[in-house]
């Protein structure tokens, strides 16, 4: 039984159509509201059942987790989860997938780690971002170390209540750096200004590209041994700028932060409200050595991003049911194959195109 957490939501529904569909079934649908969780657990080409659950409650989490033997969790807000769930999953015997979960969960996992994780996995940030953003460029890297590697990540989607408070609690340096780069091994700040009204491949007319050294992106130019890494979240206008900046000085000066979550979500629609749903991620590689004959861009674009994370977070959970992940705590994209990812996803209707080249 795999237990899918949140699986009434975007990313928990697309999650378990995807395991039902891989034959990794039978699957335990999770929610608040029961209602739902039954609606798609009805939808399932699987054996599947229903469960009202609140991971705000131990009682109800251990509930839930028991007699299963990977959880999935699609619940957030995720850095007020943190490890909350993997906990409740290695105590109930099962292995763990996080279709968010960034590095701070994964280390608050880690610091006074439960036995049974020397046995289990727990697996975080197995989504498009964190997630596909840290995995898809190592393909760029297969023939030898990159000079340089720019990565561009963003586009219009829409953000609900508990996605916001995590956009809002994206801060400090555990998430990573503002315009800050990867160089020679080692981060270098203030590094790059924000790249407005630019052109880039794969994305709608003119966006604009904000430089953010993440965690993920940090890990991935020291695993790589880049030479110069830059990272980018693209935007298609300001208003989730500048309502994400507004919202941090009010933050930063006392204010509540779940009061802002109503404007970062009305930015966001905002958003698509002028040109519909789209994301896009691009990465850009140039060889340390000339002549090679290895890709240098990857392009992949879908329509709705969270809910190619569920496809994500399920591909995860197969290669996990196959023991192609190890015990421990791991990002996704140190233990996924690149390769397979890519090639399951090509042949996903959540995604329009894929360009390696």
């Amino acid at each position: 039984m795999i237990g899918v957490l949140g699986g009434s939501g975007t990313v928990g529904a697309v999650t378990a159509d995807r395991l039902a569909r891989y034959g990794l079934g039978p699957v335990r649908v999770g929610g608040r509201d029961l209602g739902r969780a039954a609606a798609v657990a009805e939808s399932l080409d699987t054996e599947a059942e229903a469960v009202r659950v609140d991971l705000a409650h131990a009682h109800s989490l251990a509930e839930f987790c028991a007699g299963t033997s990977v959880v999935v969790n699609c619940a957030g807000p995720s850095y007020r989860v943190l490890d909350t769930v993997a906990r409740a999953a290695v105590a109930a015997g099962a292995d763990y997938v996080d279709a968010a979960g960034d590095a701070v969960a994964m280390t608050a996992l880690r610091e006074n780690a439960p036995e049974a994780l020397a046995r289990r996995s727990a697996v975080f940030s197995a989504g498009l971002m964190p997630g596909l953003s840290g995995l898809l460029p190592r393909l760029l890297a297969q023939d030898g170390p990159l000079a340089r590697l720019d990565a561009y990540v963003g586009g219009a989607t829409a953000i609900g209540p508990l996605s916001a408070v995590d956009a809002l609690l994206t801060r400090g340096p555990g998430f990573g750096s503002a315009q800050a780069l990867w160089r020679d091994g080692r981060v270098v700040e203030h590094a790059l200004a924000p790249l407005r009204g630019v052109v880039l491949p794969g994305f709608r007319d003119r966006v604009h590209a904000v430089p953010f050294l993440s965690a993920e992106a940090r890990a991935l130019g020291e695993a790589l041994g880049v030479d110069e890494l830059r990272n980018y979240t693209v935007y298609v206008s300001e208003r989730i700028p500048e309502a994400l900046a507004r919202a941090w000085a009010d933050i930063d000066a006392g204010g509540d932060l779940d009061a802002h979550v109503p404007e970062v979500v009305a930015a966001a629609d905002g958003d698509v409200a002028v040109g519909g749903s789209w994301y896009t991620l691009l990465f850009h590689a140039r060889a340390r050595e000339r002549g090679g004959s290895g890709p240098t861009r990857l392009l992949l674009r879908t329509p709705e991003s969270y809910a190619l994370s569920g496809v994500v977070a399920a591909l995860t959970v197969d290669a996990l049911v196959r023991g192609k992940v190890p015990a421990g705590a791991h990002a996704a994209a140190d233990v996924l194959d690149a390769r397979s990812v890519l090639d399951a996803l090509s042949a996903d209707p959540l995604v329009d195109e894929i360009d390696l080249a």
